[in-house]
């Protein structure tokens, strides 16, 4: 694959001038994006040092804002950068510390597209966890924040979206004549998890995949699908009398599905939020005499702290929870023995290079493919000892 990379940069046919604009926030994986490209870059032969663009949005003592770019950007192809989930970045409002929430990264990115004046030859937005995402449909009164956002970048000149793991897919009918890439790491989380336990196996009579509940069914499917293995869900029965939190609380987590007992169980979803859902479903399947069980999740937040999950790995109860570095993890998470960090940046960097270079990303990235050539790998070695 690195071959390939270099090969496509050694090419004639950049659309422009490639331009990565990273944001307060994304400081971390715009980095590791941009350690591929140069790397590949100078693979083909070409002298690089950096794609990076300067950028900057400063606070009057007002709290207004404005977005700074600091180098030349015409004819570039920007891709800019954001996490809007990053609320470890601060800024003084009166004084005190203000934490950004995900509207105040969402104005940034606007204020810096708004910095470019026109001048870039394509702008790009590469945001892994979309804005408003989790509100995607409406019911009763309600507003329908990411589809008006995207509505709203696509008529600030914006050409392609690309998000990870979107939790409604279907907002990209909002924008249909805007680009909206939305990219699942499924092979970047298989190989973690193989390399992290490499005892697992995947013969049917050993290994189970599990949806937590219906809205994850597909990518649970595409699990089950690419290792030939059966797989059982979780339905969510609430209380449709009650509201809490803008939400029907959910009163059980109902299992359907094949014997899970002596099986190691992978679950997989967009996002851990409290944690809640995900442990009372270890629980319920450790009863049901499960082996070891296995979560993934491409947005690990836990806001409401990790103690609960130590105590289940404490007991047995949950053996690891993966997550992606798409947004913005603790240093406490990342130390956590139960968490397993999938790094996603190199499928971010053959993106950006397909793109720039007006191909088919296909060419570079094929799931599929990539997940059966690691079984076969994993089939080899077994084989061999």
């Amino acid at each position: 694959m690195v071959d390939q990379a270099s090969e496509v940069f050694s090419t004639d046919h950049r659309s422009a001038p490639l331009g990565i604009v990273t944001m307060d926030g994304a400081k971390e994986l715009g980095r590791k994006i941009e350690e591929h490209l140069i790397r590949w870059a100078k693979g083909a032969g070409r002298e690089v040092e950096t794609f990076s663009i300067g950028n900057s949005c400063p606070r009057f003592s007002s709290g207004d804002a404005k977005g700074l770019i600091e180098s030349t950007i015409r004819g570039y192809d920007l891709f800019f950068i954001v996490d809007v989930g990053n609320y470890s970045v601060t800024y003084n409002y009166f004084g005190k510390e203000n934490h950004m929430s995900p509207d105040d990264h969402y104005q940034d990115l606007k204020r810096l597209i708004q910095a470019a004046s026109g001048k870039a030859y394509r702008i790009n937005v590469i945001m892994p966890l979309m804005y408003g995402g989790r509100q995607h449909r409406r019911n009763y009164r309600e507003s329908l924040d990411c589809a008006f956002a995207l509505q709203e970048l696509q008529g600030m000149g914006v050409s392609n979206v690309v998000t990870f793991d979107a939790h409604d897919p279907r907002v990209q009918n909002a924008v249909p004549l805007m680009g909206f890439d939305n990219l699942m790491p499924s092979y970047q989380v298989l190989k973690k998890l193989f390399r992290s336990f490499p005892d697992i196996s995947t013969e049917r009579g050993e290994f189970m995949i599990v949806s937590p509940d219906e809205g994850a069914l597909s990518r649970n499917m595409y699990y089950a699908s690419v290792l030939g293995v059966d797989m059982g869900m979780f339905y969510k029965r609430r209380d449709y009398s009650k509201i809490v939190n803008g939400r029907n609380p959910i009163v059980a987590h109902e299992y359907l599905g094949s014997d899970v007992a002596g099986k190691d169980i992978f679950i997989s979803d967009d996002i851990i939020s409290s944690g809640d859902s995900m442990l009372d479903l270890a629980y319920n399947l450790k009863k049901k005499k499960a082996r070891r069980i296995f979560a993934y999740a491409t947005y690990g937040i836990f806001t409401n702290g990790l103690e609960a999950f130590d105590k289940a790995h404490a007991d047995g109860i949950i053996d690891g929870v993966f997550g992606s570095n798409l947004t913005y993890r603790t240093e406490e998470l990342k130390n956590r023995s139960w968490f397993y960090e999938v790094d996603v940046s190199k499928y971010i960097a053959y993106f950006v290079a397909a793109l720039n270079h007006d191909m088919s990303i296909s060419k570079l990235v094929d799931p599929h493919a990539k997940i059966d050539a690691l079984l076969e790998r994993r089939h080899s070695e077994a084989t061999k000892d």
